[in-house]
């Protein structure tokens, strides 16, 4: 046993010593003559000489992926509240209803992805990975500041290129209270209070804007979420379908059920007839 934990000590040590982009799994070939040699017997993964992790020259998409989304995180005196429509659209097509665009990370951390649906995904993998590997390692989770800023570090390489990740990072509380970050595919990382990203982003801060305050109970913060990526869906064709809702406390995250925008619909219609009435 002595002698395994003293491999998983240099496993660790090589591990840490490369740089993010190679994830501990795959090395970048810089010449023909930076072969392995023939003694080692250390698995390595190449990549192909002249095909750059990162590149300012991009290659051209057989056809335009136009796609739009609505997701927001706000944070109140009850942690975070993380909301986003499921329509995920590929051009003018609905590529699937019912997607799910807030992706827990750990038990206290969940990313609301907007963008390229397979980027979002992988890159959800990839962090959550390194978080777990982070929590074995030292017996803690790493703080939402330090995913953000490992996320960040991570995707800034591919500044330039076709990989399309946006998304927010959000949090219950940690000693200093609940945490929001915003991390995109170029590196940005941004803290605050109040994000909302996507097409319908614009129609969802017009109602987050006048609505959000520190003082908002649970099902106050619901429904200004809700009514939020409504508006949203509403007016941006590439948002709509249905709606999911995320709590994150100090106790974890917990998913309320999936609510068809269609009731939403109604209840503004009600409103607006009695306000007739009235």
């Amino acid at each position: 046993s002595a002698l395994y934990s003293m491999a998983l000590q240099d496993l660790s040590a090589e591990y840490l010593d490369e740089s993010p982009i190679e994830f501990g799994q795959i090395r970048v070939v810089q010449s023909s003559s930076a072969m392995p040699s023939q003694d080692s017997m250390e698995p390595t993964f190449s990549l192909p000489i002249g095909l750059p992790l990162s590149s300012s020259h991009s290659v051209p998409l057989p056809f335009p992926m136009s796609h739009g989304t609505t997701t927001l995180a706000f944070i109140f005196q009850g942690g975070v509240l993380a909301a986003a429509d499921t329509r995920s659209s590929c051009s003018g097509l609905v590529a699937c209803p019912a997607a799910q665009k807030i992706l827990p990370i750990h038990s206290h951390l969940v990313g609301t992805t907007s963008g390229t649906s397979a980027d979002c995904a992988l890159w959800k993998r990839i962090l959550a990975r390194e978080l777990r590997l982070y929590q074995l390692r030292h017996g803690r989770r790493l703080s939402t500041g330090g995913a953000a800023k490992l996320l960040s570090h991570m995707l800034q390489p591919f500044k330039g290129t076709e990989l399309s990740v946006g998304g927010q990072q959000c949090f219950g509380r940690e000693r200093s209270g609940p945490s929001l970050y915003y991390v995109c595919s170029d590196g940005t990382r941004l803290k605050g209070t109040l994000f909302s990203v996507g097409s319908g982003s614009p129609y969802a801060y017009s109602v987050l804007d006048q609505g959000v305050q520190w003082g908002l109970t649970v099902q106050e913060a619901v429904s200004i979420a809700r009514e939020a990526v409504f508006r949203a869906t509403y007016r941006d064709a590439y948002s709509g379908n249905c709606v999911d809702l995320y709590h994150i406390t100090s106790k974890g995250w917990t998913r309320r059920n999936r609510e068809d925008l269609k009731e939403e619909y109604y209840r503004e219609k009600e409103r607006q007839r009695q306000k007739h009435k009235a």
